[in-house]
């Protein structure tokens, strides 16, 4: 008996649909590895190996964290993009490999619109705009008045050009029309080291770094950098309420996989993590971070890429940042 082409077709795509849908509940049969593009011990690190020991414990698999520091963190995430799209290679991006670094960085060979699919945002975090305490400012309002008043002679310091640390400052220069001296550091702890010292005047600094000392009382926080106030530190007011408004300059991490990552495996990676995300002893870790848990749709995520990619081409554009 002859069998048309429209049916033959029918029957080979019904055969088929069972096979994709088994696959997807199978996965994971093997270790899961999380290519984390940054050094042991820091943020990004540890919100990898938290979520992880979570989806280890949850499906049976070893998820084994990879750190691939350079370039700012864009030599991991260049792996994470050419490895191959079958839910075995996530990676813990940020704002800075993600968002940033394509405009900063001629190594960068990867385009974060096109080469990754996101799964979920994981983390977000304001940054602290913190003084030594003998600058004569009590509030972010008086430091605003004071470097108004004392143009190019507060100085700033950050993480090096590019880093969100300098990008925050120099987006309140241009929103304030003020001007800053910058003093740029090869890393956070020294910025930090440097503030306490009394050698730089005001940082904004991701939170984890400087809340101990500003506890302790050896530095003064002025403000948060977020939309509207965080419950790490719910008594500190935002920029944007203190004399600038409509400034946000906010850090986020997500999980990423390769481009052309199955619509199940997503599926399933998502409804996992964001699970995962919601649980109090995840959230109450991230706190003793400085940073918030957060969580969000595929589509939610990508929008924030489109959104933050241009935001940051512009600002960079501004600053007049060349590549290096």
């Amino acid at each position: 008996m002859k069998m048309s082409l429209s049916r033959c077709t029918l029957v080979l795509c019904c055969a088929v649909l069972p096979l994709t849908g088994a696959h997807a509940q199978a996965y994971p049969t093997k270790p899961i590895r999380v290519l984390v593009p940054f050094s042991p011990g820091g943020t990004s690190d540890i919100i990898g190996r938290t979520l992880g020991q979570k989806l280890s414990e949850a499906w049976g698999q070893p998820v084994i964290m990879d750190n691939r520091a350079g370039v700012a963190g864009s030599l991991g995430a260049g792996i994470a993009a050419k490895s191959p799209a079958d839910g075995y290679t996530l990676l813990v991006g940020n704002v800075g490999p993600i968002a940033v670094n394509n405009q900063i960085y001629k190594a960068v060979e990867y385009d974060s619109i096109r080469d990754f699919t996101p799964i979920t945002l994981a983390v977000t975090a304001p940054q602290i705009v913190v003084v030594h305490p003998s600058v004569p400012a009590k509030t972010f309002k008086e430091l605003n008045a004071l470097v108004k008043k004392h143009s190019g002679k507060i100085n700033y310091g950050s993480s090096g050009p590019g880093s969100i640390s300098m990008l925050s400052a120099e987006l309140y220069k241009r929103m304030t029309k003020t001007d800053m001296l910058h003093v740029p550091f090869k890393a956070s702890a020294l910025i930090t080291i440097a503030l306490m010292a009394g050698e730089i005047d005001v940082v904004f600094s991701d939170m984890a770094v400087v809340l101990p000392h500003v506890k302790a009382g050896r530095l003064r926080a002025l403000a948060v950098t977020g939309p509207k106030p965080t419950p790490l530190v719910p008594d500190l007011p935002t920029v944007s309420e203190s004399g600038v408004p409509g400034f946000v300059m906010t850090s986020w991490w997500g999980i990423f996989g390769p481009a052309g990552l199955p619509q199940p495996i997503v599926t399933r990676l998502n409804t996992e993590l964001v699970r995962i995300l919601k649980l109090p002893e995840i959230q109450k870790t991230f706190a003793t971070l400085g940073v918030d848990a957060a969580n969000s749709t595929p589509e939610e995520l990508a929008a924030l890429v489109k959104s933050e990619v241009p935001r940051y081409a512009k600002l960079i554009a501004e600053i007049g940042i060349p590549k290096q």
